[in-house]
């Protein structure tokens, strides 16, 4: 099957287009549809008529930007109409929805001049947050945007212009910095010499090149003062002639950007450049001089194109939604020269830090590490938010043009973070009472994993607990060096000092068990997390997390053997948080216990109740069954559930809880409520038990996989310490979240 047709099918399947409308408040009754339209909608009216500005409080303006177009430059297929240009338009916006949350409506505008272009896009800007203009020729795009700019209060950004400008700056940044250059002394040459290169060359210009030291090429040839078909923005770049042809100019440059034709730049031409060049091809689909050839031509070159299949993807998509949700959140009236330098910036600094394995995944990449090979950040690096979109509302704030000033910046960083990763929303309370704690030494016995290594910079650089990576310190060290990991801040115990004194312990603890001296040594120097359970018991340490790269059982059962299990309980159970967009769920026991009974049930309810509320949710617990309040009294399986009710309630009073019931019932609040109105829940479960390991296994791997929930765990509650087991192919961020809990148990088994 061919590509265009795979793309035609793509747009055509199901609902055509790729958008669609969503409502955001519920309409499922008499007294919805009262509140939603008339007569509770003419408060809102009333409202915004006597102030304004409630227009952002009441309506969705506040985060709605229109993306306009007229369809005369549309991507590389030119003047096409705003017909032919509306799936492009649609594209943009899925792109603002999925990486910054941001609605859009599409507006394709049947106008040929700039005049009827500014008075559309004024007559519908009430609607709109903000004004995101795209694919309109030169040189009409510079007076569209810049009458826009003058004449309206919300922001106007001609993506196609400053989109591929800070993209490419921010890669520029890094490339001088890789080649040693200083951006005054560049010799720079210009292939193309539209809207999205005079925008380029001048946010350039901005950074520190010098206007006399850049040379532009268009359709006609050299951009000089001799030619009397230059309009006003290009015209500034103009250069005295004679100037020969790009080759003539190429000659000893230092940097080519390429915003024009496929294979226009010759090997030839690239092998007279200054060593060590940057080369931007950005031409789409074909870049000016093609990858592989510019890598034989000139093996020192550091490249970049606006292809995806190449390194360094010069990609829009990593500016304007982040650049519209800094803007839209600050209420900013406008898009300043220093909001774009900001965002630059921020990209240029992000390209310099370690990049986590997510992004590693979703480019099937084992490494991505500064250097001539990356120099911006990736499209799906979903940190690109949390840099860029600060940078924007505190620049915003500094240019005096924003409405409302963020004053909190880290928590404003904090709130994106949960926007892109919804366990963070689980998370963050929990990592903030731990800022403010003394740090807990959590113990990793897979120390020398590279994603351990990660994932404890990580910790230290978040302030959340001391971490300790146990193993050989030259390979940790090693490992950390390669992935460009300074370990600063983090211990590293090789499991030598102490070792007889250890083995001893471990020795006299098991020797009624039937270990021997021998085995204790042979233990402490084949598995390190018997030496992590040990320091724990010892008080070396806090907690311990493992797990990477092994079976469940081989990290839980060490911790038992050691630790044992919590005062007076003997059930140890697992906790899934389940955190969907609007709500958390906390699911045990979904590792531990195959077919418990009424009593370890009851254990269960009480282990999983204690993690929602370490997590701050209040428990209302739900024993699930296939069976409704008594409907199949008389099995053992509803019998066991209903006998481990009746424990949790003697034990402790307080609890929510009740069952035995199936898991529509307790999701369900209207069912319940309506069909059980005795029972003593007062509202949906938010802590479902599952009576045996097979069924809590399987629904929340279903729920996950389905549904789009981010599953925090497996939690270990019920051991004599803490200790948590992450999946065996655990990311950076679920051995952060994991470390995070368990220094959170230690917090709360000191009192503190």
């Amino acid at each position: 099957m061919s590509e265009p047709r795979n793309a035609l099918e793509y747009h055509a399947q199901g609902r055509p287009g790729k958008i669609e409308v969503v409502a955001t408040k519920r309409l499922s009754s008499q007294r919805d549809l009262s509140l939603a339209y008339s007569p509770g909608v003419a408060d809102a009216c009333r409202a915004i008529d006597a102030n304004p500005e409630d227009v952002f409080k009441y309506t969705a303006k506040g985060n709605l930007v229109a993306v306009v177009t007229n369809g005369t430059a549309v991507l590389g297929l030119g003047d096409i109409g705003p017909e032919a240009g509306k799936p492009v338009m649609e594209g943009k916006a899925n792109l603002f929805k999925k990486f910054a949350d941001i609605d859009v409506f599409d507006i394709e505008l049947d106008a040929s001049t700039a005049d009827e272009m500014v008075a559309a896009v004024k007559a519908i800007a009430p609607t709109f947050g903000g004004i995101n203009l795209e694919d309109i020729k030169a040189p009409e795009c510079f007076e569209v945007e810049r009458r826009l700019q003058e004449e309206l209060d919300i922001p106007v950004f001609h993506d196609d212009q400053h989109g591929t400008a800070i993209i490419s700056a921010a890669a520029l940044i890094n490339a001088c910095e890789l080649t040693g250059r200083d951006m005054a002394d560049i010799k720079m040459v210009f292939s193309g010499a539209g809207a999205a290169a005079v925008a380029c060359a001048e946010l350039y210009v901005r950074l520190g090149v010098k206007r006399e030291n850049i040379v532009m090429f268009d359709s006609r040839g050299a951009v000089t003062t001799d030619r009397d078909d230059l309009f006003g923005e290009k015209a500034v770049f103009a250069k005295e002639g004679p100037i020969g042809g790009l080759g003539d100019a190429l000659n000893g440059a230092d940097a080519f950007i390429g915003l024009s034709v496929g294979n226009v730049l010759k090997p030839e031409m690239l092998a007279g450049m200054a060593e060590r060049p940057i080369v931007f091809a950005m031409a789409n689909p074909d870049p000016e001089i093609a990858f592989d050839l510019a890598k034989q031509t000139r093996p020192d070159a550091i490249l970049a194109t606006g292809r995806s299949d190449h390194p360094n993807q010069v990609n829009n998509v990593l500016g304007f939604p982040f650049v519209f949700r800094g803007a839209l959140d600050c209420r900013a009236r406008k898009i300043t020269e220093e909001m774009k330098v900001a965002a630059t910036v921020a990209l240029a600094a992000l390209a310099r830090e370690d990049v986590p394995d997510e992004v590693l995944r979703a480019y099937d990449v084992g490494e991505l590490r500064f250097g001539p090979d990356y120099i911006i950040p990736k499209p799906f690096d979903a940190r690109v938010l949390m840099w860029v979109a600060p940078a924007i509302a505190k620049a915003a704030a500094e240019s005096g043009v924003a409405r409302e000033p963020i004053a909190d910046l880290d928590a404003y960083t904090e709130s994106l973070r949960v926007l892109v990763e919804r366990a963070r929303g689980l998370m963050s309370p929990m990592i903030q009472r731990l800022r403010a704690a003394p740090k807990a030494r959590i113990v990793f016995p897979d120390g020398t994993n590279p994603q351990i290594i990660r994932a404890a910079q990580v910790l230290v650089d978040e302030d959340i607990c001391k971490p300790i990576l146990l193993g050989p310190k030259w390979k940790i060290l090693k490992r950390a060096e390669s992935s460009g990991i300074a370990l600063d801040g983090v211990d590293i115990d090789e499991c030598e000092d102490g070792f007889d004194d250890m083995a001893e312990q471990l020795w006299q603890l098991r020797r009624r068990k039937g270990m021997t001296r021998t085995q204790a040594r042979t233990l402490l120097h084949g598995d390190k997390t018997w030496w992590g359970a040990m320091m724990v018991r010892r008080g070396l340490a806090d907690g311990v997390v493992g797990g990477v790269g092994r079976a469940y059982n081989q990290t839980l059962k060490p911790a038992l053997k050691i630790l044992g299990s919590e005062d007076g309980t003997k059930t140890v159970s697992g906790v899934y948080a389940m955190v969907f967009e609007k709500r958390k769920i906390f699911f045990g026991d979904c590792t531990v216990n195959q077919r418990p009974t009424a009593e370890q049930l009851a254990q269960i309810a009480l282990n999983t109740a204690r993690v929602a509320e370490a997590f701050g949710q209040t428990p209302r617990v739900a024993m699930l069954s296939y069976s409704d309040f008594g409907e199949h009294r008389g099995d053992d399986d509803v019998d066991r559930v209903s006998e481990a009710v009746r424990i949790v309630r003697e034990r402790r009073p307080d609890l929510e809880i009740d069952g035995e019931m199936q898991a529509d019932t307790a999701l369900m609040w209207e069912k319940l409520s309506t069909n059980f109105p005795f029972s003593t829940l007062t509202g949906p479960a938010n802590v479902l038990i599952f009576p045996d390991l097979t069924s809590g296994n399987i629904a929340y791997k279903l729920v996950e996989e389905l549904s789009g929930a981010e599953a925090v765990g497996p939690l270990l509650v019920g051991l004599g310490g803490p200790v948590n087991v992450i999946p065996v192919h655990a990311s950076v961020t679920e051995i952060a979240n994991a470390a995070a809990y368990t220094a959170h148990q230690a917090l709360i088994g000191k009192g503190l």
